[in-house]
This record gives structure tokens, sequence and C-alpha cells, in this order.
């Protein structure tokens, strides 16, 4: 089992809009091979931001690395860029292999 995980700070009071933002896209996920569940997990807020990850888990890293070359891909992303005033810098990719 692989994991893939990107934390988010969003600005203070656009919470729901981000929120909202991944209500309303199509991440083609549920078509990839090897994908197996989706979250989007809200965390702390500051004054500062409030903390967001989106945590994807696959069948294994392969199936991963295959998704972030397809087509699938590169049409889920290609919006990526329009909501910049949500975000308090550029999402933290983070990547795990289960061990247990």
């Amino acid at each position: 089992m692989f994991i893939a995980m990107n934390r988010f700070r969003i600005a203070p009071g656009r919470e729901a809009d981000f929120i909202e933002i991944w209500r309303e896209r199509d991440s083609l996920l549920s078509s990839v091979p090897g994908f197996r569940t989706f979250h989007l997990l809200q965390g702390a807020s500051t004054p500062e931001h409030t903390l967001f990850s989106s945590h994807t888990v696959w069948e294994s890293r392969a199936h991963f690395d295959d998704w972030t070359r397809s087509e699938a891909f590169r049409t889920a992303h290609a919006g990526a860029g329009r909501h910049r005033d949500l975000y308090l810098g550029p999402p933290q990719l983070e990547l795990f292999d289960a061990v247990l």
C-alpha cells in the first residue's frame, strides 16, 4: 500500500471555498488502476491559516507514479492555479510506503 498526501495552508475565512472546490472537481481517480480511496482532511486553524490535506491510498507506488504520468492526472490538475488567493504557499507533497 502507498499513500500520497498534499498539505495545504488555506487563508483564514476561505475554508468553505476550498472545500467546495474539492467537492466540485472531477478528479477522475475512480477510474485509475490501483486507486483505493481519497479523503480531504481538515486540520488545525491558527490566525495565519487552516491546514488541509488531500489523502489518497494506492495499491502500490507504481500505480501512483503511473497516475502522475497519465492523461487523467493532467485533466484533473488543469485548473490548479485558478484559486491562488486561497493558498498560502504551494502544497507540500508527502509520500509514504506502508510498512506494517
